[in-house]
């Protein structure tokens, strides 16, 4: 029988979670703005599979160390901070090339967009400590071993965020294709995007593993 009160309340919960613009959804937005919507989706694909590869983990109890031990935490913070600045840096340097029609070299691909969003999403070690508080609220008894409850339930959510990060996707590109024909808006929109970057490896250096 399905429980009608538990799948209202945590499709709701998820779906709240996700509409509410974070470092996540504010790193896809930048992206579709700066490179059109097949780059959007490609960083959004790759930030959920991010998240995929952390409940994954979660499963097995390995998120746990992230969660209990300072100084693992503080490893995988540092390296996402570092990733994060050096994004930061390729965009200032690179302000405005992609949108020259002169340059035949194109800076973001699909393939490399997503694994940047992966790897943004799985050095974040906050993400593991979501996932770690908030998916063990609605593990039930006789619905299945933890581990698949945890990796079902995760994957709900992420199924909810594509969605969602796809309509936000669909309506950045529709009101920004027009600018991303202007060399000059290219050189703003990179600035942006380096500026995003660089907020996000801040507010990452600057979380507690505990906040």
């Amino acid at each position: 029988m399905v429980d009608y009160d538990f799948w209202f309340t945590f499709i709701g919960i998820a779906i709240l979670l996700n509409v509410a613009p974070g470092p996540d959804v504010l790193y896809i937005l930048t992206k579709t703005i700066s490179s059109g919507k097949k780059i959007g989706f490609a960083s959004s694909l790759g930030v959920c599979t991010g998240a995929l590869v952390h409940i994954f983990l979660a499963a097995v109890g390995l998120s746990a160390i992230l969660v209990t031990s300072a100084s693992a935490f503080m490893i995988v913070k540092y390296i996402g901070v570092v990733y994060l600045l050096y994004l930061a840096y390729k965009s200032f340097k690179n302000s405005g090339t992609k949108f020259n029609v002169e340059n035949k070299q194109i800076n973001d691909t699909f393939w490399k967009v997503f694994r940047q969003g992966v790897l943004i999403d799985v050095l974040n070690p906050k993400v593991a400590i979501f996932f770690m508080a908030f998916l063990p609220q609605f593990i039930r008894e006789g619905y299945g071993s933890i581990p698949f409850q945890f990796i079902y339930l995760g994957v709900i959510i992420i199924l909810v965020a594509i969605v969602i990060e796809g309509l936000y996707i669909l309506f950045a590109s529709k009101i920004s294709s027009k600018f991303r024909e202007n060399k000059k808006y290219g050189i703003w929109l990179d600035k942006v995007v380096g500026t995003m970057f660089l907020g996000l490896g801040i507010k990452l250096a600057l979380d507690s593993q505990t906040q």
